[in-house]
């Protein structure tokens, strides 16, 4: 689910906004302290309490809200990244510390495949080997499910893809 947020100053312009969005008050209040606008146009800012990640458009333009699966406890991060790549049907090589807890997972999946956890798109960060994609676990969304990584639905990626380029800057927040 995608919507479009403007900034609010009340807490019941929030969680009215929130009830025309079909997201519950308690929901809205998740987002009361939070306020992605106040990061620059273009900016991927990643709430890891919220499982969402916010494209900030700009002034007048709002912020786009997506949700998303982050990483597991123990395995989340905080900090600045920029996007160092955009792939289409990107391959995916298990990262050692994913190879280690699952042995059997071959060591390159092809990109377009259904057992793929890539999806069909791939943000690649500057930091570690974490990237912004789609998923082949849609039901993972919303929840601490990664290693790492920021996990999509797959038609959310398709239009973020379209959206950011190389350079992007991500913030990371608790």
């Amino acid at each position: 689910m995608i919507w479009t947020l403007t900034r609010f100053t009340s807490r019941a312009a929030l969680a009215t906004a929130a009830l025309l969005a079909g997201l519950s008050a308690a929901q809205a209040r998740q987002t009361a302290g939070f306020d992605p606008s106040a990061y620059g146009a273009g900016t991927i800012v990643i709430s890891n309490s919220e499982r969402a990640l916010y494209l900030v458009r700009g002034w007048g333009k709002g912020v786009v809200r997506y949700r998303v699966a982050v990483g597991k406890p123990g395995r989340a991060w905080l900090g600045s990244a920029r996007i160092r790549g955009k792939y289409v049907q990107p391959s995916w090589s298990p990262p050692a510390a994913v190879k280690a807890d699952h042995p059997h997972l071959p060591n390159v999946i092809a990109g377009g495949v259904k057992s793929n956890p890539m999806g069909p798109r791939a943000l690649l960060l500057d930091r570690d080997q974490y990237a912004i994609h789609g998923t082949n676990r849609p039901r993972s969304i919303g929840t601490y499910a990664s290693y790492g990584c920021i996990r999509m639905r797959n038609e959310d990626i398709v239009e973020l893809y379209r959206e950011v380029g190389v350079g992007t800057r991500v913030v990371v927040v608790p």
